[in-house]
């Protein structure tokens, strides 16, 4: 997955980082200074990656038995077979980055290209924003970083919120107290009742497990102390919880699920742990089916009562695109085979559903390239699409993060090869149309990788945590979207769509007289109403009179649509309601079908009793006939041996044989 940084873009990069290691261009530079800084295998996987990307796929011959060490290093070169140049570089400074996660600051004095790190926790400069709507104006004066006054402006102050955010549409620094947990990426966020809690990731290239909550309403870090449940009352043996990093975490009744993600050890199968908010404990789900391959970086959507998993990147580093089903309810898995052409394989995309039927995805990364492609999947019809995109459309990026608030869908952060993306866009998912809301400055949070975003329950917040651009973060951020960037019907450079009306009231202008139509997934349609109206001429000449039979006209014409579409869901509903009944006739039918076929399996079972009794007496009656003619045999031969016995008397033996009788003389005798 693309790494998200500001600084040098690549190969620059990758050369910065070579020579930071030792690496001079020479067969042999520095290997001890290296073999010293590095274990074996780290130095080992940084000579072959800087060997594939500056040489090539190795074609040298195999060195010789008497020499191991170079013998090792070919063998870690060959390994690498046809990887091409580009994602060798990238390898070679994601190891290095993992290894050392200060190398670029180190190095910077080498770099020609400054690197800016502005800490958004500490930085007390908030731009204003022309924009007053729902609040009061204030003059606020911008004091520059050398204490000098830049300019006073009219801001929007808010008294509600978390913490200090004051303004819409701009990125703030609420205060924090309390236990503030370590800086990471690849983590996990979910809310709950007016809490956000952070689970695992990466912090220095290793896997974390520990659990901390913020409350969002006096804005403090607690550290939960997670029980691990036992498996059961006969083996209590504590379930094995492992620290990830590119998981997912669902809140769902009372409990987080924390779903996949990369491990030290990775399982063959896709792991949901459960983790009890009541009684603070841990358990692994028992789920039911053929459950996905291991992997991280996916998204999981909560549609209904079931996740939608889609794509991330296995144990094996291979990108996947399959699409999986989790029902929460039955916990059975179910692997979806939709039609049309799907997402390319990717890791660190994102996903959000709309109208509980459509599912987006947007962005993500392969091993050497970032996306900024926006799929849909019919979840009724489980077909994909490939929408045109209205409006600014994003810059390519991985490894940013996304909320939805009403039908808009907040992006923050994630980047591609060369940079963090530094701004927050939001996609109306009715026009499919784009625009920027804000952007920030500087290597800072908010344009990193990794990092996570959820929705205050309070006040419809935007809040991110942590994420990677060089170093690991662990501030909070927050954004509070104003009126404007959060209607559905905002005005957007082309089309417009019909069902979307906006007029200005021309008699306030700190107000916008405005009429906006929602259209829901059954068709609802929610009009706002018209405040402050007053007659008067139009530029155009028309009277208001006449824009309000206008306004009216068109009423009247969404009203006729609305019932059209009443009419067109009854209809639905209607087959919907006849398709169901004729699924419970044909479950009724394959139940009868099991059950017998569950007969014929019974009978079947009988007949090859009988018949393994039936071949047992066989073969007892051929040891028995066996026995006959044996005994038969034995029979035949004593009769004749008494044969020969009785003639043998009758003849007078031997004596009377030498007296010179016949047999004939002896019987008249």
């Amino acid at each position: 997955m693309a790494r998200a940084s500001s600084g040098l873009a690549y190969p620059e990069r990758f050369y910065a980082a070579a020579a930071y290691v030792g690496f001079d261009g020479s067969p042999n530079s520095n290997d001890k200074d290296i073999g010293s800084r590095f274990s074996n295998d780290v130095a080992l996987i940084l000579y072959a990656l800087y060997q594939q990307a500056t040489v090539g796929p190795c074609n040298v011959p195999k060195p010789s038995l008497w020499n191991p060490v170079e013998q090792g290093k070919w063998k870690s070169w060959k390994q690498l077979g046809n990887m091409v140049s580009a994602e060798a570089m990238r390898l070679f400074v994601k190891i290095l980055e993992e290894e050392e996660p200060g190398w670029y600051s180190r190095a910077s004095n080498s770099v020609l290209e400054p690197v800016t790190d502005v800490q958004m926790n500490h930085n007390a400069i908030v731009e204003p924003i022309i924009e007053n709507r729902n609040s009061f104006a204030e003059r606020k004066t911008i004091s520059a970083e050398n204490g000098g006054l830049i300019e006073t402006q009219d801001i929007d102050v808010v008294s509600e919120g978390l913490g200090s955010v004051v303004v819409y549409d701009q990125w703030t620094s609420p205060p924090i107290t309390g236990q503030c947990p370590k800086g990471r990426y690849e983590h996990a966020a979910a809310v709950v009742e007016d809490k956000m809690y952070i689970y695992g990731g990466n912090h220095n290239g290793r896997y974390l497990s520990d659990l901390h909550v913020l409350d969002l309403r006096s804005c403090t870090w607690s550290k939960v102390e997670a029980k691990v449940e036992s498996k059961s009352v006969e083996r209590p043996s504590p379930v094995n919880i492992t620290p990830s990093a590119g998981h997912s975490l669902i809140p769902w009744e009372n409990k987080l699920l924390s779903i996949a993600g990369h491990t030290k050890d990775p399982s063959e199968t896709f792991q949901v742990k459960a983790f009890d908010l009541q009684i603070g404990t841990w358990s692994m789900l028992n789920t039911y089916g053929k459950p996905p391959v291991s992997r991280g970086g996916q998204s999981v959507t909560l549609v209904g009562t079931t996740l939608v998993i889609f794509g991330g990147q296995d144990a094996k580093q291979t990108l996947l695109n399959d699409l999986h089903i989790l029902d929460l309810e039955t916990l059975a898995w179910d692997e979806i085979d939709a039609v049309g052409v799907p997402p390319s394989p990717r890791s660190g995309h994102a996903a959000a559903v709309h109208a509980e039927r459509y599912l987006l995805i947007f962005g993500g990364g392969s091993h050497a390239t970032c996306f900024n492609d926006l799929h849909v999947l019919d979840l009724q019809t489980m077909e994909w699409s490939r929408p045109t995109q209205q409006g600014e459309i994003p810059v390519p990026r991985a490894g940013h993060a996304g909320v939805t608030v009403g039908e808009n869908w907040f992006i923050v952060g994630g980047g591609d090869n060369k940079s963090g993306a530094s701004e927050t866009v939001v996609l109306n998912m009715s026009t499919l149309a784009w625009s920027v809301v804000t952007s920030v400055e500087g290597r800072v949070p908010l344009a990193s990788e990794g990092l996570s975003l959820v929705v205050g329950s309070l006040n419809g917040e935007d809040i991110s945590f942590g994420g990677y651009n060089g170093h690991y973060n662990s501030e909070v951020n927050v954004l509070k979207p104003s009126h404007k960037s959060t209607l559905q019907s905002k005005i957007m450079e082309g089309p417009v769509p019909d069902s979307v009306s906006v007029v200005h009231n021309a008699t306030n202008p700190t107000r916008d007289l405005e009429s906006e139509f929602e259209v829901g997934q059954e068709g609802k349609i929610r009009e706002t109403a018209i405040d402050n109206f007053e007659p008067m001429k139009s530029k155009g000449g028309e009277t208001s009179e006449h824009i309000l039979a206008m306004l009216k006209a068109e009423k009247e014409e969404l009203e006729s649509s609305l019932n059209n579409e009443k009419l067109l869901s009854l209809q639905l509903k209607q087959e919907l309601a006849d398709a169901e009944a004729r699924n419970t006739d044909l479950y009724k039918e394959l139940q009868s079908v099991r059950g017998q076929l569950a007969s014929e399996q019974s009978r079947c079972f009988k007949l090859e009793v009988d018949v393994a009794e039936l071949r047992q007496k066989q073969q007892t009656m051929e040891t028995l006939q066996r026995e006959l003619e044996l005994l038969q045999r034995q029979k035949a031969t004593s009769e004749q041996v008494a044969i020969n016995a009785k003639q043998w008397q009758g003849s007078g033996g031997v004596w009377g044989w030498l007296a010179g009788r016949t047999p004939q003389n002896a019987d008249d005798a």
